[in-house]
């Protein structure tokens, strides 16, 4: 007996759904992104041998309180200028672009950090770490947003936070290349900081521009040559600011906020905590860094996991239950840590899960911040956010020195656990925050038809479920 001819198509898996654009967009924007947090993570763990060597040379003595002050200002300077970087890309990216804008802001962050191996003062390593972290704003919000309208499917969540994750590697890699060549000096860490910009040639030729937004910057021009304007064709950041955008721009602030100030308040200052502890032992330099290293490996194996399993709690349990788990991880991890003494051993046991959960809300906010703005602002939209939420954080790691120094007699563990705790009152954002798991990204609503109909989007990417 003979079949009727109808086959049935196999169900969807992720092997028939993602293609090669997709891995290769993902690839390239997960290397930028470990390759910044790499650069990034470098200077957290040379801040004390680089502020002991520079103060002396700025007429200051290089005292545990001074360290607190001055490196704090250095990485405030970095903080400020990732949010100004961040800000000003996206909006190049929303008019020009995605890739070649990423790459511009990797090869600047790459040379600058690397510049820095030849500062001579505190303030000069400050200017450079300034301008690096100009590039450095690029690759969260144009990445997260390039990830996401290339992967419109179910597994959009989870590509963005394998992504993120990238990060975290970058971290755990800076901290194996202190341990293995860190006795040769800061400036030869620093110096290394230049490979990202390898990545570069990748990028360029590898990582395509999401058809979507092709064809929405060719859209927005052809208006503008037949001189009729739509709502979209408003400057980004006036669009942001006001209704109805203003909204999501500001619950991504509050969760930007409270990530942001807690993560760089704990990773700029775990490893002098670590030093002060070892030489309140009587313990060699030697031994305090070897700890530093170790410690930043276990640190950043938590922050891996924490950023790259993000998209897949969100899609379990929601958004907003994502948020709510990272942010709980990290106040535990955080409170239990930090304000107490313990044995080297616990501190081992306990500093990946502080990890995991400064990480987590980390990667939140960028695999959640697409689902948020249209494509024509979305990429300043994450790095408006982001960038606000820089803006305040710049000043956690310099608070917690100078509290640290005035209030706790130099205790940064007891400063940090304080600036944490402020910085975790983001979490109110979530009570205005929608939930957008299972939903497609957000559209341009069709402008008002012209002189001439717009040119049609061309080749859409297929929304799959």
């Amino acid at each position: 007996m003979s079949n009727s001819g109808t086959t049935i198509a196999p169900p969807a898996t992720w092997r028939t759904v993602i293609n090669r654009t997709q891995w290769l967009v993902l690839a390239g924007t997960t290397m930028g992104w470990a390759l910044d947090g790499f650069a990034g993570s470098l200077y957290a763990l040379i801040l004390g041998p680089a502020m002991t060597e520079l103060l002396p040379h700025s007429g200051i003595a290089p005292a545990g309180e001074a360290i607190g002050l001055y490196g704090g200002l250095t990485v405030a300077l970095f903080l400020f200028g990732w949010g100004t970087g961040g800000i000003l890309f996206g909006i190049l990216a929303d008019y020009f672009g995605r890739v070649r804008v990423l790459s511009a802001g990797i090869v600047t962050y790459a040379v600058f950090t690397a510049l820095a191996a030849f500062a001579d003062t505190w303030w000069q390593l400050g200017l450079l770490r300034f301008i690096a972290g100009l590039g450095s704003g690029v690759e969260a919000p144009v990445g997260a947003a390039l990830v996401a309208e290339v992967w419109r499917n179910s597994y959009r969540a989870r590509a963005c936070g394998v992504m993120m994750s990238g990060y975290a590697i970058g971290f755990f890699l800076a901290a194996l290349s202190y341990a293995l060549i860190g006795e040769h000096g800061w400036r030869l860490m620093m110096g290394i900081a230049v490979l990202p910009a390898l990545l570069v040639y990748f990028i360029r030729r590898h990582v395509p521009e999401p058809p979507e937004i092709r064809s929405t910057i060719t859209a927005r021009r052809a208006r503008r040559s037949r001189g009729h304007r739509a709502e979209q064709d408003r400057f980004v950041l006036a669009r942001l600011l006001t209704p109805p955008l203003l909204r999501p721009t500001l619950v991504g602030t509050a969760l930007a906020t409270g990530s942001l100030v807690a993560f760089w308040s704990v990773s700029t200052w775990y490893p002098q905590i670590i030093r002060q502890t070892a030489a309140a032992a009587a313990l060699s330099p030697d031994v305090a860094n070897s700890r530093v290293a170790t410690a930043s490996m276990l640190f950043n194996a938590g922050g891996v996991l924490g950023y790259a399993t993000w998209g897949f709690l969100a899609d379990a349990i929601g958004r907003r239950g994502a948020f709510l788990t990272s942010f709980a991880v990290s106040a535990a991890g955080v409170g239990f840590l930090f304000p107490f003494d313990h044995t080297w051993a616990t501190f081992l046991a306990v500093i990946p899960v502080a990890g995991f959960g400064l990480y987590g809300a980390l990667s939140g906010i960028l695999v959640y911040g697409p689902e948020l703005f249209p494509p024509s602002v979305r990429a300043t939209g994450i790095a408006l956010y982001n960038g606000i939420g820089r803006y305040l954080t710049a000043s956690g790691p310099l608070v917690a020195g100078v509290i640290a120094a005035s209030w706790f007699g130099g205790d940064l563990g007891l400063a940090t656990t304080c600036v944490v705790a402020v910085g975790l009152l983001g979490a109110f954002g979530l009570l205005f925050a929608p939930e957008t798991r299972g939903q497609a990204l957000p559209t341009d609503p069709t402008p008002a038809a012209g002189p001439e109909p717009a040119p049609r989007a061309a080749a859409q990417l297929e929304e799959t479920s």
